[in-house]
């Protein structure tokens, strides 16, 4: 997969330089305050080479975000297939991102974001993407709000991966985002 820029950023596929930014992003406690855990650099480092090792459908790559100034890299994104059935349809593409704390506040999520969505809807033509995240989880629910998804309540799930001894974790809200929608959005237009 080829780059993406917006104003601020390049988002590119992530290369063995960014270890130690995905090593960051896995055990630092504020990143991870919606998740069950934390991982040691042995773990982070052996997901890291899976996640290089394998190649991914065309499309899906893990993205780094990095500052058009300095090439600073601030945080991970892309597209997946979250694999949630039944919560989830099979052919469900979810939108995410992870920024590390020091980069928080600065719309770099919200830009990589719509720069995701003009990818999805504009480049791999699909129908609509998802994104979940944990109810309580403010400050994401916000950002999926800012890039024009909505919540679907009737698709709110217990996530089946978060151990029970998390229960304040297991929660987790559905937004989606069609295309047809988002192409009322560019338009200026209110979707239906």
């Amino acid at each position: 997969m080829r780059s993406i820029e917006t104003s601020r950023l390049i988002l590119r596929p992530c290369r063995e330089e960014d270890r130690d930014l995905f090593f960051e992003l896995s055990s630092d406690p504020e990143v991870l305050a919606f998740f069950p855990f934390r991982r040691s650099r042995n773990d982070a480092d052996a997901i890291f080479t899976m996640i290089r090792d394998i190649t991914p459908e065309p499309g899906f790559d893990l993205l780094v975000m990095t500052l058009k100034q300095n090439g600073e890299a601030v945080g991970l994104c892309g597209l997946s297939k979250p694999h949630l059935e039944p919560h989830l349809p099979g052919e469900a593409v979810e939108i995410g991102w992870r920024i590390a704390a020091r980069h928080w506040g600065n719309g770099y999520a919200t830009e990589a974001g719509i720069a995701l969505l003009h990818y999805a809807f504009d480049g791999l033509k699909l129908d609509g993407i998802v994104s979940i995240a944990v109810e309580s989880n403010l400050a994401v629910l916000a950002v999926m709000r800012k890039i024009g998804m909505r919540p679907d309540p009737a698709c709110d799930f217990d996530h089946p991966q978060i151990p029970d001894t998390h229960p304040h974790l297991k929660r987790h809200v559905v937004y989606r985002l069609s295309a047809a929608d988002w192409r009322a959005l560019q338009a200026g237009q209110t979707p239906r």
